[in-house]
């Protein structure tokens, strides 16, 4: 999808980029501290699986497997809404929205019951990494096509680069460091959150994220002309 000029500079789409990114902290919080993998960096997920492989200690082939294997399931679903959106953007955007929260609550109810000393039951384990990987590679699907620099939601590290090289020290004119530090605080504030909720079970933070998600879309959506269609 093309880039549209009012997309880069519409405070209500970045502050639902930053609630996103705020989210994504949270929900790597309870994987990677809850089971060992990560749902929304795939970077990570793959470095995971390549330690798995090799058979260092306390990575899992299997958990990082179905995390890969359900996120591309969910950036196919989000490419296919994306093509098949024929209506206005608000409806696409709140289909999506409503589709990862429900994935998220989804996977809050499959932690009930979850131990997190003994991984058990797998079945619990498994749904949780399923339904999580779903929802964040449906997002990440959805936020590429509205590509807005340096919010892409999930991954940090061009948005570090493009501080650093774009900097004055570098020579650089600091160009969008605003946007570009929310990005890292709204990911590092989710990851303190999630870790301090934790602290309460799984299902508290997994619930908020999905609240978070429906909140920050529907703020957004809610200021789009109901006749703005989405290939603009």
């Amino acid at each position: 999808m093309e880039q549209r000029k009012d997309d880069v500079a519409d405070p209500s789409l970045r502050a639902a980029l930053l609630t996103l990114s705020l989210v994504t902290g949270i929900v790597d919080a309870v994987s990677v501290l809850g089971f060992g993998v990560f749902t929304a960096n795939m970077t990570g997920n793959v470095v995971f699986l390549g330690f798995a492989v090799a058979e260092a200690s306390g990575f899992s082939i299997g958990r990082s497997a179905t995390s890969l294997g359900a996120f591309l399931v969910g950036a196919l679903i989000g490419g296919r809404l994306g093509i098949a959106k024929a209506g206005v953007r608000r409806g696409w955007l709140t289909t999506v929205a409503v589709c990862e929260a429900a994935l998220l609550f989804v996977a809050a109810l499959a932690s009930l019951g979850f131990d997190t000393a003994s991984a058990k039951p797998a079945y619990n384990l498994y749904a949780m990494i399923i339904f999580m990987a779903i929802a964040m590679g449906l997002r990440n699907a959805t936020v590429r096509q509205l590509a807005v620099p340096d919010l892409t939601t999930t991954v940090l590290t061009l948005t570090l680069t493009g501080l650093a090289a774009d900097s004055s020290l570098a020579g650089g004119k600091n160009p969008r460091i605003w946007r570009r530090v929310g990005s890292v605080l709204a990911m590092f504030v989710g990851a303190v959150a999630g870790t301090l909720l934790l602290r309460f079970g799984m299902a508290l933070p997994l619930l908020l994220s999905g609240g978070c998600v429906l909140a920050g879309t529907f703020i957004y959506v809610s200021h789009l002309p109901s006749s703005r269609k989405v290939d603009e």
